[in-house]
């Protein structure tokens, strides 16, 4: 049999870290109890796993539940969901960082966590709670539980990120019962903890969703936040060579990768990248424009930053040469665009 190689990148710049950095801890724990790849793959497959492999939320659930059986830890998933952190999450991840509070940072994951994962997390607001629960398609009610605890369990790896402590008010229920250890449960879950309920379900009241993100950075924020706004609205559905140099571009924002970088980073010469955005109607130079646009509108027009500030971020040596260029790009100067953007949102 073929080693197993569970991490088969989608390619290029929009690989899914999550899923690969979830089967490489899969992988160690399974190790340390003497059970090979090679060993989970072929008993996973007796019990309907795809012979490509996990390559679907359903697959992933019986590949987790082989290695369940094949452990003997009940609650493998629980520890595996603990050991993926927020830096799995790349882009998204660091958004989450630099929120301003909790509310702010669910909302973010609810809008753009399905570029990044599955299933999709759901949501309700019942009188001023926030409740979240996994809209998950598993047939029977010990996937169910598997893939509530690797999931709950991921979900509060994150939050312990963003925040210190335990959230009083929030409550993680379970629809099963209560385990025979559920010590583990309450160092995993900083909330109270309710079983035997009729959903697994999150939920959130408002003083907890304002808890402020320990980490928080507006301007960062906008960075980060434009970059998921992009995978998210089909920016990327855009002609594919263009695509990956504007993703690459908003993650080096800041600090911006220069053509021979990128052209490194899409393993192709300088050359090559230049004829392909010619093909596509563009040029490296375009595209710097307009990220460097996008976000220093952005700046302008969400943050207090002067537009000496926004020329640094911008990676501009000069304010002046950032003036001239946004005169350019809009026909206006940052400042008068700052007090035309200012009167729209206040209206």
């Amino acid at each position: 049999m073929n080693s197993f190689n569970p991490i088969d990148p989608v390619g290029g710049v929009r690989e899914n870290r999550v899923n690969r950095d979830v089967f490489l801890q899969l992988l160690e724990l399974m190790e340390r109890v003497r059970v090979t790849p090679e060993q989970l793959l072929r008993y996973a497959r007796t019990k309907g796993l795809s012979a490509q492999g996990p390559t679907t939320p359903r697959d992933s659930v019986i590949l987790l539940e082989s290695a369940v059986e094949l452990s003997g830890d009940p609650h493998l998933a629980l520890k595996l969901g603990q050991r993926v952190g927020i830096e799995s999450y790349g882009t998204l991840g660091f958004a989450l960082m630099t929120c301003a509070n909790l509310r702010e940072s669910i909302d973010l994951t609810l809008r753009y966590g399905k570029v990044f994962f599955e299933p999709r997390w759901k949501v309700q607001d019942n009188d001023g709670d926030l409740v979240l629960w996994l809209e998950l398609m598993v047939n029977s009610p010990e996937r169910q539980r598997i893939a509530t605890e690797i999931f709950f369990s991921q979900f509060s790896t994150i939050g312990s990120t963003l925040h210190r402590g335990k959230l009083d008010g929030a409550q993680v229920q379970f629809a099963f019962p209560a385990p025979a250890n559920v010590g583990i449960f309450e160092s995993t879950f900083d909330a109270d903890l309710v079983f035997d309920a009729e959903r697994s379900q999150i939920v959130l009241p408002t003083k907890v969703l304002d808890t402020p993100v320990r980490t928080a950075n507006v301007s960062e924020h906008l960075v980060f936040n434009r970059q998921c706004e992009e995978m998210l609205s089909g920016l990327h559905a855009a002609e594919k060579t263009t695509a990956d140099v504007r993703c690459l571009l908003m993650q080096s924002a800041g600090q911006f990768s220069d053509v021979g970088k990128i052209a490194y980073q899409l393993n192709m010469s300088e050359r090559t990248l230049r004829r392909r955005l010619t093909t596509e109607n563009t040029s490296f130079r375009l595209i710097l424009d307009e990220i460097r646009n996008l976000l220093a509108k952005e700046y302008l027009a969400r943050t207090e930053l002067i537009v000496a500030e926004i020329a640094f971020l911008l990676d501009y040596e000069e304010t002046a040469s950032f003036r001239r260029a946004f005169i350019r790009w809009n026909g206006i100067t940052p400042s008068e665009y700052r007090l035309h953007a200012s009167g729209n949102l206040a209206a």
